[in-house]
């Protein structure tokens, strides 16, 4: 391997974007969340965080559910040149498991780990490296939610041809529905396989089930890793609380979210160069949310993109479900 790794870093991640939507989130008390992928140090948090608590990481029926999933999709890939595009990869090993798969049956393969974070993106490069040529990597720092061209990004290194296989995993929770699920449907062409995974509130009754998981994101790895981001901005874990808590977005759709919010119990400024920002006492600032569906919300909304959800697995404990889409 060599020691230096080429990294494509669109404009929706040069500096001064990175800084208008820094500026963005403080004012609006409504933290973006590639903020808490920022830095290498995040980066390992989190990292650490998913080791240590990710269903696919200790629940062998997690595990099998992707192994199923990726299975299904190799099975309907026809053509001998794939492109396998990780939209959010992470440290992309599922994406590895599904790269090695297209290449234990002679395709012609190709990979493009896309993340918002540097760092996330070279762990993934180097995960997919494992079991890929170097010149058939590569990586792609951006975010999805700015991003307006993307489809012609992703086009630029790999044939046009290639039957493409996007994995969305583990992402739709943590975006605003409305907002990124238009950018993905226009990434996903006639003929694309899309494998999107989103985390479930278990039971048949989806408000208990929500209630159920709330306990899941409220641990100390968690909140030491929500935490960093308001830690590296100068504020003190003595100003105030970091608060769980469940609620529905938008009010009246029937969907909920889990929400974490830093309440200031002392007043606080933020300064980014010239600009200061003043949180009194008793104002809040919201640092993370995560969507939980059911299945049927899944797809209902995949399909108000004209994205339609052909084969599911769902683990035994109904918190996780892997879906297989296609363009409708």
């Amino acid at each position: 391997m060599s020691s230096i790794a080429n990294v494509c870093i669109h404009r929706s991640q040069f500096p001064d974007a990175v800084r208008r939507d820094l500026l963005e989130s403080l004012r609006t008390r409504q933290v973006n969340h590639k903020f808490h992928y920022d830095s290498v140090k995040q980066t390992q948090k989190w990292l650490a965080l998913h080791q240590a608590c990710s269903p696919s990481r200790h629940d062998p029926d997690c595990a099998a559910i992707y192994t199923a999933a990726f299975a299904a999709a190799v099975a309907h890939h026809k053509h001998s040149l794939a492109h396998v595009v990780g939209l959010g990869c992470g440290g992309g090993q599922k994406d590895a498991q599904l790269l090695k798969q297209l290449i234990s049956l002679g395709k012609d393969t190709a990979y493009t780990p896309c993340d918002v974070s540097t760092a996330m993106v070279l762990v993934a490069r180097s995960a997919a490296l494992a079991v890929l040529p170097e010149e058939k990597c590569f990586p792609l720092v951006c975010d999805l939610l700015v991003t307006d061209d993307l489809p012609a990004v992703v086009e630029q290194h790999v044939p046009a041809e290639a039957a493409r296989l996007i994995t969305f995993f583990s992402m739709i929770p943590n975006f605003e529905p409305a907002q990124i699920l238009p950018k993905l449907a226009r990434l996903v062409r006639p003929g694309d396989a899309l494998l999107f995974s989103a985390n479930l509130a278990p039971g048949p009754d989806y408000n208990t089930g929500v209630q159920h998981i709330l306990p899941q994101y409220d641990n100390a790895m968690t909140r030491d890793w929500l935490m960093t981001f308001l830690l590296d901005l100068g504020v003190e874990r003595s100003d105030g609380e970091l608060r769980f808590s469940a609620r529905e977005y938008p009010p009246g759709k029937g969907l909920k979210r889990v929400e974490a919010s830093f309440h200031f119990a002392n007043s606080h400024a933020i300064e980014i160069e010239d600009e200061k920002l003043d949180f009194p006492a008793g104002e809040s600032i919201r640092l993370f949310f995560s969507y939980r569906y059911t299945p049927q919300f899944v797809r209902s909304l995949l399909r108000e993109h004209s994205i339609e959800v052909k084969e599911q697995w769902i683990t035994k404990s109904a918190e996780e479900g892997v879906f297989l889409c296609r363009r409708a």
